[in-house]
């Protein structure tokens, strides 16, 4: 199977190196991709928002697969294109792709599945959206209804601050504060079915302790051996599979990767956040522990043909992803600064780089390139022996303003990073 990855950030990275273990594949290709991923992938320069770009670069090369990483290139339609040449395309259409384009529609979805969620106002005017905050009190969700990479979410108990922040978005979506550890959850779904991931948790603020402002992701880690053991199952029945049955029924069927954002509440989990693809950094760790061919799971599920393959395996032992971010993150982000030391970790077994807002300057040094720059990713015996290793690879590397979190995995989570934020 010749596969195309298409993106360039840590995500992708990941996905690259996963599908390179699949037995099944032959060939992997990147679109545009990034300094890390060419020793295992073969390099294009391609835009991945060109949907027919995108689409004849997979016919020339002969394409079984493509997996279209981030958020933008789906919302804007470039897995439609690519399917129709009649290449298997692991991602939503367009449409289906909305549960994530707009906060909005996503809410809509989940309230007609009878997905438990947090109560919430769409809003477009600051009137609506100031009578919103006073209903659900502090502290205040205040989500931007667009894409916002990650970083559209204000969680605040300033009121002013609320506002502010609906003020500068077109639409927002005004939800109820839900209480209660965070939990990712990725389904691989083929449009009637899915199969569940091993759960993450990701770390979103960019200080130690879930302080300071709200970023992509700072790190995470697998598995969550203080949640619920029917987690799972619940998650399944009670979110993903009634979306699916919702989105069919809306002849929109969803196939790709759902990705489900929880608070584990007193009350069970309930929904934060759809995404309609593989989140990073969450999906680092998860990838790392993979026993079972990504490759066929993935284009099982672009061709409808869940059933046929076998669920995804877990290796025991754990996953912990650190970033390192640039100067400047996540207001700004700091390029060109020359990065040292990753060579280093090239020959350890248990320790990966992961490319992100990577580059080759015209001398040839791998400098920073954006605001989330690399994540080292270590498997160990369990959690502590990822987390050592991964700490350690992280203290061999360094650029000018260098950034990271000294918390990741250190214990298991017993409250909300946004709660944390707020005392």
């Amino acid at each position: 199977m010749k596969t195309l990855v298409i993106g360039s950030g840590g995500r992708e990275h990941a996905l690259v190196l996963a599908l390179a273990q699949d037995p099944s594949v032959t060939e992997v290709h990147a679109a545009p991709g990034n300094p890390g991923m060419a020793t295992t992938a073969t390099l294009h320069d391609v835009d991945p928002m060109d949907g027919p770009a995108v689409a004849d670069l997979a016919e020339r090369l002969g394409i079984d697969l493509v997996v279209v990483g981030p958020e933008a290139p789906l919302v804007a339609g470039v897995g439609d294109a690519v399917t129709a040449r009649g290449i298997a395309s692991c991602g939503p259409s367009r449409a289906a792709a909305q549960l994530e384009g707009s906060k909005a529609f996503s809410k809509e979805v989940m309230a007609a599945a009878g997905v438990p969620t947090a109560g919430s106002a769409t809003c477009s005017t600051q009137e609506e959206a100031a009578a919103a905050l006073d209903a659900f009190g502090a502290p205040y969700v205040v989500k931007d209804n667009a894409l916002a990479a990650g970083k559209g979410v204000v969680v605040t108990n300033d009121r002013d601050e609320a506002l502010a922040h609906a003020a500068s978005c077109d639409t927002v979506v005004i939800e109820e504060f839900l209480a209660g550890p965070e939990v990712s959850l990725f389904a691989v779904c083929d449009g009637t079915m899915a199969h569940p991931l091993q759960p993450a948790q990701d770390f979103k603020r960019i200080f130690d302790g879930g302080r300071g402002a709200n970023t992509g992701g700072m790190g995470s880690y697998t598995p969550l051996t203080w949640a619920p053991a029917d987690l799972v199952t619940t998650v399944m029945e009670t979110v993903v599979q009634p979306t699916l049955d919702e989105m069919a029924r809306r002849d929109t069927p969803f196939r790709g990767c759902l990705y489900v954002g929880l608070a584990l509440t007193d009350a069970g989990p309930k929904v934060i956040e759809f995404n309609v693809r593989f989140g990073d950094p969450d999906i680092q760790p998860v990838l790392a522990v993979l026993d079972s061919p990504l490759g066929e799971l993935l284009h099982a599920a672009a061709r409808g043909r869940l059933s046929e393959v076998e669920a995804p395996r877990f290796r025991d032992g754990a996953a912990v992803s650190i970033v390192l971010a640039s100067a400047g993150y996540p207001e700004s982000s700091s390029k060109g600064d020359v990065i040292i030391g990753t060579e280093t970790l090239a020959s350890e077994p248990d320790v990966d780089v992961i490319h992100a807002g990577t580059a080759l300057d015209d001398q040839g040094r791998l400098v920073t390139a954006g605001g989330r720059v690399l994540a080292v990713r270590a498997t160990g015996t369990d959690v502590a022996d990822a987390r050592a290793k991964a700490s350690e690879g992280v203290a061999a590397i360094s650029f000018p303003g260098m950034q990271h979190r000294t918390d990741i995995a250190a214990e298991p989570l017993g409250v909300v990073e946004g709660a944390a934020a707020l005392e």
